[in-house]
């Protein structure tokens, strides 16, 4: 019995031997270029995404992500992984009770209001949605995503216009988000020549 498992040992540590240091190096790239945004102040970051290339957009919105998703409070930021835990698992009145806790007693803090803006659209709550929306982009008038959201919602609405005009605002701050370039590519023939 000891002989197989000793067999085993050895296999995965010749496999080690050969696969991970091919692996390290690449880990050691991403943590020298996600150390090197880490350092930055969010302007900066907002700055260097506006003329990134694809590959230092995606490190760029990780920190930004990351630096909205702090409250400043370590008991904020668990109400904040608790609504985000319950959206992916669709359990709406969870998460929707985790983010109104959130928003009570953290009414500055941006990524609460986007958030649960989130969880509203997905239960097809439309007025608060909006009104979530436009209080994460009063605190924050550089959030991406909420712009992004928007945009979803005045599309939804049937106001490409309006619509198309927000996702060109969410391209100008961060011109490699996917999901702003679909979006603009799905409105563009219809929007076409219409003065925005």
């Amino acid at each position: 019995m000891g002989s197989p498992c000793t067999n085993l040992k050895a296999i995965v540590a010749a496999i080690a031997t050969v696969i991970v240091p091919f692996l390290s190096a690449e880990a050691r790239a991403q943590d020298a270029a996600s150390a090197n945004f880490s350092m930055l102040s969010e302007a900066e970051l907002l700055a260097r995404l506006e003329v990134s290339s694809p590959e230092d957009a995606a490190g760029l919105d990780r920190e930004l992500q990351s630096l909205w998703s702090k409250s400043g409070s370590a008991a904020m930021d668990l109400l904040l992984r608790r609504g985000r835990d319950a959206m992916e698992r669709h359990e709406w009145s969870v998460a929707l009770d985790h983010l109104t806790a959130l928003t009570d007693h953290a009414p500055e803090f941006s990524e609460a209001w986007s958030e649960r803006a989130r969880a509203f659209f997905s239960i097809e709550r439309f007025g608060p949605a909006v009104a979530d929306l436009e209080r994460a982009l009063a605190l924050n008038p550089n959030d991406y995503n909420a712009i992004f959201a928007l945009g979803q919602v005045f599309e939804f609405f049937d106001d490409p216009i309006r619509a198309y005009a927000a996702y060109q605002r969410a391209k100008a701050i961060h011109p490699h988000h996917e999901e702003v370039t679909k979006a603009l590519d799905r409105l563009s023939a219809e929007v076409d020549g219409t003065a925005l």
